[in-house]
């Protein structure tokens, strides 16, 4: 268990440098082949292989497989997917069609999206092995990964990929190499004890945890949240792009680097975590969680009221406060189904986890916001006209989050004593 921390910064770098290579960039790819009405589809089928993939890997890491094994063989599947999803574009050249991209794309990232909530499994699983307390040493290792989603991006932007096919050989290159890595890691065991039934045998068990009012109440707005996860990152690089057909933007820093302006929000992101620790223990979760809600009305209110012109403090303030939004519902709510369950099922619920937020949540969130942006920017405008089209979309989904987060303050009881010691039950 040598340098395990430098081990699992690793590792977090290059989980989420894989994920940046496209994330934030796809959509104006997409755009530029004429996809644009179909953003939605790619960014929904992360949530709609969220349902049932991060379930039932975690359910193979929880019984049979090495979780650190289980991470290696999903990054070199999903790297080689990736690869040939950059292949095809190279070889469509100027045809892309949605068919043979799509299904591609989509196999990569079925064995992607497992590899989130299995990467936390891991740190965790040898943090607690080397003795330490995952609240206070997990955060400043996770900051880490966006450390690596932010170099991701800027990478992208600066190589002249964010437009073209190239970002998926990145995305493949990275997480080949990542794939490799994984087996290097130690060992996590495999939950043992006495026989179980067939569904607790198959992971079902974590599913039990909804007969809980409480985390039945938190999985649900974990879903109802997860609904904002993937909007930006599918329609932000688009939106400040399309400023380009307006002569006052055209030549603007956001305009022509809407990748770097966007990449304000990691780095929003990477000082954020380092204060869950501070928050989760003065404010308890459901505060944390009110914080991240109110969050995303600003991101997407601030979205809708600025631009990269003399607004463009709008844009990056909506960036600042992107660091709460996302940290402190992802990174908390997965501390938190960490301390409220026990050893056997920890792999599975937070699949569970996943599949509420980046599954459920992710798929209703971006198909709905497709929608949204279908009737009022893709709708024939240009110029001027779509980008009024634009700011009514943002501000649609700020309402939204804000109707979310007061119901969440109304339902969801939780009591907090900030004088008590923050640890992982087991």
């Amino acid at each position: 268990m040598k340098n395990i921390k430098f081990r699992l910064i690793v590792m977090n770098f290059l989980q989420y440098a894989v994920w940046g290579s496209y994330l934030t960039s796809m959509g104006t790819y997409l755009f530029n082949i004429g996809l644009q009405e179909r953003i939605g589809l790619f960014y929904a089928v992360q949530g709609i292989v969220s349902l049932f993939m991060p379930a039932l890997v975690g359910i193979i890491a929880d019984r049979w497989i090495q979780a650190q094994r289980m991470l290696g063989l999903c990054h070199t599947l999903a790297a080689v997917f990736a690869g040939l999803t950059a292949f095809y574009g190279t070889g469509a050249m100027g045809a892309v069609e949605f068919a043979p991209l799509f299904s591609l794309y989509t196999l990569s990232v079925a064995f992607y999206m497992p590899t989130i909530a299995l990467s936390n499994s891991v740190a965790y699983s040898l943090l607690e092995r080397a003795g330490l307390d995952t609240v206070k040493a997990f955060p400043p290792i996770r900051v880490w990964g966006t450390v690596g989603f932010i170099c991701a991006m800027v990478g992208c932007d600066l190589a002249g990929f964010q437009s073209s096919y190239m970002q998926f050989a990145q995305c493949a290159t990275l997480g080949l190499l990542l794939g490799v890595y994984a087996f290097l890691l130690p060992q996590c065991p495999i939950a043992k004890g006495e026989k179980k039934s067939l569904g607790e045998a198959l992971g079902l068990k974590a599913f039990a945890l909804f007969k809980q009012k409480k985390m039945a109440i938190f999985f649900i707005f974990s879903m109802l949240l997860g609904v904002s996860l993937q909007i930006t990152n599918g329609f932000a690089n688009p939106f400040i792009s399309n400023f380009e057909a307006i002569p006052e933007y055209a030549n603007t820093f956001g305009v022509q680097h809407a990748n770097i302006l966007i990449s304000l929000s990691q780095v929003s992101e990477t000082l954020c975590i380092l204060l869950i620790p501070f928050c989760l223990k003065r404010f308890g979760i459901k505060n944390v969680m009110l914080m991240s809600m109110f969050a995303w009305v600003l991101r997407f209110g601030l979205f809708g009221l600025g631009n990269p012109g003399t607004g463009v403090w709008m844009f990056i303030l909506s960036m600042i406060v992107y660091g709460v939004a996302f940290d402190f519902f992802n990174v908390s709510g997965s501390l938190y189904v960490n301390q409220e369950t026990s050893e056997d099922i920890r792999s599975s619920a937070q699949g569970l986890f996943m599949m509420m937020t980046n599954g459920v949540g992710a798929t209703i969130g971006t198909l709905g916001a497709q929608a949204v942006v279908n009737h009022f920017v893709y709708n024939g405008s240009e110029g001027v006209a779509m980008m009024q089209g634009w700011s009514t979309t943002w501000l649609i989904f700020a309402g939204y989050a804000l109707i979310v987060a007061i119901l969440f303050a109304l339902v969801f009881k939780y009591k907090h004593n900030p004088n008590a010691e923050v640890k992982v039950t087991h």
